[in-house]
């Protein structure tokens, strides 16, 4: 079953919490603090891996999970990190959050790894704190959280050349002449319902990855037929061959079809038309070819066409070093656009304000909430449960410009603040 688009949950491990621990030993006097750190939680990563083709694996695990870090131990050691968990996706899979559509890997060289969910980093052990101050905290931190996102996964076959076309042109036959591939081939529309992939050889040593998709028709970039959901995987490709039947098989029309199809294709994402196409006048061994083929020309007087019949392997050799040739010249089309740099003579330097580490909310009747990634870091790294580390949260908060941000925003003496849904009452 070719599957090449599934959307999963990911939770990275979060990180152990360090612990507290004192050095106590018979003729060691004042020995100190020695809690560990906890170990980082384990990473979800995606690796390339060419023997995979589908993305079949992951259509059946919709929620992956990655191990947590164990918490410190006595004598400063550390505890044990949580394994990481590498998914392995076939060459040419997109990793995208599917809440804010960004991009989160684009895997397309062999063995290529990106960490898509990181875990959480380890809380520092009670001896990390220890001071002049304070030779004795009694307090440590706990571990940071694990990303959790959800996931969009996209399979983009890296094909050098795709076919496009009608059903029944003879895509599927070209593609098993001119390679070793066998799709299946049958005298009716819609056989080719998955993308198959080969590798041709011209005869003069080179080489490239031709894909055949299935057939097209009309509004497929709307959605409609079977061919639209298989368009991204011509994406990547950097020529198109444009197969079309010269002989008009069930009554219709060649030069229709040219039009429809490049409508397809113009309509679609990623700048399908500015790629160079290799168009086949396919079936010349029917009876109404020749007067097709004259039509053709006389309406597109611009447009190289190759003469073939693929069943039989006729004028496919012109068509490949066309190809390659096309192939030599062109470079690959980016998948999403990237910023441009502006060419400038000179570098102006202005002074931009930083922005605020945190927000502050005014819900009404008294409530405030305070957010922020760094707020969010420093709240989950404390011990709630303890006295001495609420305190160092709060003067954290505090040298952070929380306390006088509230004041300015009008919070009252007795007012509740809220981080991450945990209240904490205003005192002057």
């Amino acid at each position: 079953m070719f599957i090449d688009r599934v959307k999963i949950k990911l939770k990275a491990g979060d990180g152990g919490n360090g612990i507290v621990s004192f050095r106590r030993e018979k003729y060691v006097p004042l020995g100190g603090p020695n809690g560990g750190d906890g170990g980082k939680g384990g990473s979800i990563i995606f690796k390339v891996d060419t023997n995979k083709s589908t993305l079949l694996d992951l259509r059946y695990n919709r929620l992956i999970v990655a191990e947590n870090g164990s918490n410190g131990k006595v004598k400063k050691m550390h505890g044990a990190d949580g394994e990481d968990i590498i998914i392995k996706v076939p060459q040419g899979t997109i990793v995208k959050n599917a809440l804010t559509d960004e991009i989160l890997a684009d895997l397309v060289h062999v063995n290529q790894e990106v960490i898509v969910a990181k875990g959480g980093k380890g809380g520092r052990g009670n001896y990390h704190f220890a001071s002049g101050r304070n030779s004795a905290p009694e307090f440590a931190e706990n571990g940071q959280l694990g990303e959790k996102l959800e996931v969009q996964i996209e399979l983009k076959l890296l094909a050098d050349v795709g076919l496009v076309g009608f059903p029944s042109v003879g895509k599927s036959t070209l593609l098993s002449v001119v390679s070793k591939a066998k799709p299946e081939i049958a005298d009716y529309h819609f056989t080719t319902i998955t993308p198959n992939l080969g590798v041709v050889s011209v005869g003069d040593g080179r080489s490239f990855v031709m894909a055949d998709l299935p057939g097209l028709i009309e509004g497929a970039s709307l959605g409609k037929g079977l061919g639209h959901q298989f368009l991204r995987h011509i994406e990547r490709c950097r020529v198109i061959i444009h197969v079309i039947d010269m002989g008009g098989h069930d009554g219709r029309d060649p030069l229709e079809d040219y039009r429809i199809i490049n409508e397809e294709l113009g309509n679609y994402q990623y700048r399908l038309l500015e790629r160079p196409q290799v168009v086949i006048a396919n079936k010349m061994d029917l009876d109404n070819s020749e007067d097709n083929l004259v039509r053709f020309k006389e309406a597109y007087p611009d447009i190289e066409i190759f003469p073939t019949t693929t069943i039989i392997n006729e004028g496919l050799q012109p068509v490949l070093y066309r190809v390659a040739d096309l192939l030599e010249v062109t470079e690959e089309f980016p998948l999403y656009t990237e910023t441009k740099e502006v060419e400038s003579k000179g570098v102006l330097y202005k002074f931009t304000p930083e922005e605020a580490p945190f927000k502050v909310f005014n819900e009404g009747n008294g409530r405030w909430r305070i957010e922020g990634d760094r707020i969010t870091q420093l709240f989950n790294a404390t011990d709630l449960k303890n006295d001495e580390s609420l305190l160092r949260f709060a003067n954290s908060l505090k040298k952070l410009g929380v306390d006088d941000k509230l004041r300015e925003s009008g919070c009252l003496d007795g007012d509740m603040v809220y981080i991450n849904n945990y209240g904490f009452e205003f005192v002057e």
